[in-house]
C-alpha cells in the first residue's frame, strides 16, 4: 500500500492481501472487460488497451473512498501525486493508473467531477476518465451504440495521456491545445 504523504489518500496494488472489496470488484471487472475483446466494440482488440499493459508491468493502482468524499479534493491529491507513483521510469512508467472507486457517488457527480476537473488534468498531460452503471452517455469511438465506460461501481480512472487519446479532447479547443503541445498533430483524429 503506497499512502499520500498528507495521509489523507492511499493507493493499493491489486495483490495486496487488504485490498478492500470495493477494489476487488473493480479489479475482477477491469481483468474481465477491459483487459478483453467485446463483440460491440466496433474494432479489434481489449476494450481498453492501456489496462492489461498497466497491470502487466506493476503500474496499477486503486483507491476506495465511501461515502460522500471532497470529490474535488481527493481527484486534486491523485494528480498531484501522480507523477510520484512508482514505476517513475521505465517502460512500465507510461502504463501508469490509478481506479479510485467511489462507490457511495451517484452517476451524476462522477460525470459532474471528470467534466469539471479535465482541464486541469489534461493541461498535465493526463486523462480522467468516468466510469459509472449508468453508463456514462459518452458512445464509443468505433461504435456509437456501444457504451464502453459501463462499470460496476462508480469510479474516476488516472492515466497518463496518449498519443490516441486526441478523439477524446477534440471537442474542447483548450484540450485539443494541450493535446497538441505534446504530441503535435501526429494523433488519430478519428
Amino acid at each position: 500500500m503506497l499512502n499520500h504523504p498528507s495521509g489523507d489518500v492511499a493507493l493499493f496494488e491489486p495483490d495486496h492481501p487488504d485490498l478492500p472489496a470495493a477494489a476487488e470488484v473493480v479489479l475482477a471487472w477491469a481483468r474481465s472487460y477491459l483487459c478483453r475483446p467485446h463483440p460491440d466494440l466496433g474494432r479489434g482488440g481489449d476494450v481498453c488497451p492501456y489496462t492489461a499493459l498497466s497491470l502487466e508491468r506493476g503500474g496499477l493502482f486503486l483507491a476506495v473512498h465511501p461515502g460522500r468524499p471532497d470529490l474535488r479534493a481527493v481527484m486534486t491529491a491523485y494528480r498531484d501525486w501522480f507523477p510520484d507513483l512508482p514505476p517513475c521510469e521505465g517502460p512500465g512508467a507510461r502504463y501508469r493508473t490509478v481506479l479510485v472507486v467511489l462507490p457511495d457517488v451517484t452517476p451524476g457527480e462522477i460525470d459532474r467531477t471528470q467534466r469539471e476537473l479535465k482541464p486541469g488534468f489534461v493541461e498535465r498531460g493526463l486523462m480522467i476518465g468516468e466510469f459509472h452503471p449508468g453508463p456514462p452517455s459518452a458512445p464509443g469511438l468505433w461504435n456509437a451504440d456501444f457504451r464502453p465506460m459501463r462499470s460496476p461501481l462508480p469510479l474516476l480512472a488516472v492515466r497518463h495521456m496518449v498519443a490516441a487519446d486526441a478523439p477524446f479532447l477534440r471537442a474542447d479547443p483548450e484540450h485539443l491545445a494541450a493535446y497538441r503541445r505534446r504530441y503535435g498533430d501526429r494523433g488519430a483524429y478519428r
